[in-house]
């Protein structure tokens, strides 16, 4: 359900009532019982799956929609964790989650930097990446949640690991042999050394391995343009250095129906590609497209997933 006083409530309701996701799966929402009661009230949708509620936001009684809350924080990091054990259980094939706060989970004395990390952490994984995925393609990041500076310092080896859980997971989507285009970390990927030596020295010894193992993949390519090359049909997926290379692009060319998909953990996982939205929560305001097409996601990725096992 995501922070209880954020959107994420209002949009579960939507999404799961949505007559064409119904028959995708049986959807199972985690998260408080007395929120999606003020959530229905609001939105007038009753909700319409199955409900598990660890009961784990207190101070109900001083609860408002749109507000930072620590309480809140600390409710929505149980709502991850209860749907994470689910699935390692089996008891669950996929896990979608609505957007958390990372301020209001800091405020309830947890060290927190993002659902991806705190997932690996629950899985005992021990690389984890981002994938965003449009209708129009898809991008993953060899490092996220780091200063730039740190980014910068991408080995080989992450790198090559990146594009081959980004190779994997559009597999699962339906990719036979994924066009990859991976980003140079410098201005015109270090313009054969004018502008850097990371381009030549890490990103190019990668993408030769890549090949090598098969995977079809090129670059390192001029970060500037390769986006353009990608909603033009050139690639499938783009491999981004940093966070912001990748999540501009993203969000500027398709915010609405872009999913966010963690790699490199023994489970799936989607989720939104938006944060809380404090300012409409409790308003009736939110748009529930970007959670519906996160749960598509995950059906599908699910779906490929058991018929990969048989």
């Amino acid at each position: 359900m995501g922070d209880p006083a954020g959107i994420g409530p209002e949009v579960v309701l939507r999404a799961v009532a949505d007559a064409e996701l119904a028959p995708l799966a049986r959807w199972i929402v985690v998260g408080d019982a007395r929120v999606l009661e003020m959530a229905r009230e609001i939105t007038g949708i009753e909700l319409r799956a199955e409900l598990r509620d660890p009961r784990a936001l207190a101070g109900l009684d001083e609860f408002r929609f749109g507000r930072l809350d620590a309480r809140c924080g600390a409710a929505a990091v149980e709502y991850v964790r209860v749907a994470t054990e689910m699935c390692l259980k089996g008891e669950a094939g996929a896990m979608v989650t609505a957007p958390l706060n990372k301020e209001a989970v800091t405020l309830s004395g947890r060290a927190f930097s993002g659902h991806t990390e705190y997932i690996q952490e629950l899985c005992g994984a021990l690389d984890s990446r981002m994938l965003l995925c449009s209708p129009r393609f898809s991008t993953v990041h060899v490092t996220t949640h780091v200063p730039l500076r740190a980014a910068c310092e991408a080995s080989v080896e992450r790198i090559v690991r990146t594009i081959e859980l980004g190779a994997e997971a559009m597999e699962l989507l339906g990719f036979a042999g994924p066009r990859i285009a991976v980003c140079g970390l410098n201005p015109h990927a270090g313009e054969h050394g004018l502008f850097g030596e990371e381009d030549g020295a890490r990103i190019s010894p990668a993408v030769a391995a890549a090949r090598a193992k098969g995977i079809p993949c090129s670059g390192p390519h001029a970060p500037d343009t390769v986006f353009l090359q990608a909603l033009r049909g050139g690639y499938d997926l783009v491999v981004a250095m940093y966070h912001d290379q990748g999540h501009i692009p993203m969000k500027l060319i398709d915010f609405e129906e872009t999913v966010n998909i963690s790699l490199g953990i023994p489970i799936i996982r989607t989720s939104v590609d938006h944060g809380t939205a404090f300012d409409i929560a409790g308003t009736g305001k939110a748009d529930a497209r970007s959670m519906k097409q996160a749960m598509r996601v995950a059906a599908k990725m699910a779906a490929a997933k058991r018929a990969r096992a048989v």
